[in-house]
């Protein structure tokens, strides 16, 4: 005789069996799995144990439809490093995974005309239903996109913006301060002859990098000529800016690249012409990405905390109660490497 053998599969908890186990209504129980504000610690912990035992999924269709939001937020990206959009995403879905929000990724050409950007924006609009959007550099500093997301009634919360940082949540770092502690290192290593390898046209951050280097350089007294060349934030553009750096004469001793893309380009034009790097000419980067480590000799950079600016950007925009930050400054450090040395 076979016996046949039967699984019995518990069916899905369902927001009356939380209320039920801890002892509340189903609107104290939406409102803790909605985080709403005002909900007390007592409750919100009564509640959150009942749906760990239960093993409870939100239903998230079912949340949309019980208020106006769609549990979505939006990501903008108009930039050309993989290795920053790659961190942004960690952060911004960790953001999201942690308040059980969807995340969206779209992409926007902020160079083409006016009217372009605004069929992109629109575009994206028709297209999904995000409860608001998250700006990286330069979208973030747009005034195009800035109004007419404020014009749609639609949140943002902005990453590294560089004007009028009281018009929306944000997280930045000091980029001048970056930029002008790279310069004290080379300096008081002796280095006199500078290149700098330049960010977008359009990117504010890029600019307080370049700025920060180049006041603290004249501040302790350097009035020789500082060279500069774009490099666009990509690894091609680093090459290209590398080479004009090269044919510079007298040679520079150091180039100070505003990402790290670009300064792996600076080194593969170093090795074209014959200069060793960091004997002949040190060369230093900005973000302290993989790029950082995988080149040779490893790079000496800038660590800014990219991955977590994303994360504490998102968790502004899903904010609901009123008490979040709407300005936040992390920090960031240099991490020193091989490719830097005193001056020859």
């Amino acid at each position: 005789m076979n016996n046949t053998i039967r699984q019995h599969h518990a069916p899905h908890a369902t927001m009356e069996d939380v209320a039920r186990l801890a002892g509340v209504s189903l609107k104290s129980v939406s409102r803790v799995i909605n985080n709403e504000p005002h909900v007390s610690a007592k409750l919100r912990a009564k509640v959150e144990a009942a749906i760990t035992e239960l093993d409870y999924v939100p239903d998230m269709a079912a949340r949309s439809l019980a208020g106006s939001r769609t549990f979505i937020i939006g990501l903008l990206f108009d930039n050309p490093s993989p290795n920053y959009t790659m961190k942004v995403q960690s952060g911004v879905y960790r953001a999201c995974v942690e308040h059980q929000y969807h995340l969206r990724i779209d992409q926007i050409d902020s160079s083409c005309s006016d009217d372009l950007v605004q069929a992109q924006l629109s575009a994206i609009l028709r297209n999904s239903r995000c409860d608001g959007f998250i700006l990286t550099p330069p979208l973030t500093d747009n005034q195009l996109v800035l109004d007419f997301l404020e014009k749609q009634g639609i949140r943002y919360a902005r990453i590294a913006p560089d004007i009028q940082l009281d018009r929306a949540p944000c997280v930045l770092i000091d980029d001048f301060a970056a930029g002008a502690m790279v310069a004290h290192y080379l300096f008081n290593l002796g280095h006199r002859r500078f290149g700098i390898i330049t960010g977008p046209d359009h990117h504010g951050a890029a600019h307080r990098r370049r700025d920060g280097f180049v006041s603290a350089l004249r501040t302790m007294g350097l009035d020789g000529p500082i060279l500069e060349a774009p490099g666009g934030f990509a690894f091609s553009g680093g090459i290209a800016a590398g080479q004009v750096l090269m044919d510079a004469s007298p040679r520079i001793t150091a180039i100070f690249a505003t990402n790290d893309d670009s300064a792996a380009g600076a080194m593969v034009s170093c090795m074209r012409a014959g200069v060793t790097v960091p004997g002949d000419v040190s060369v230093c980067g900005f973000d302290d990405s993989w790029v950082a480590e995988s080149v040779w000799p490893a790079l000496t950079t800038v660590y800014q905390p990219i991955e977590e600016m994303a994360h504490r950007t998102a968790l502004m925009l899903l904010d609901r109660t009123g008490q979040a930050a709407t300005q936040t400054t992390l920090d960031f450090r240099l991490i020193v490497r091989d490719s830097v040395a005193a001056a020859p």
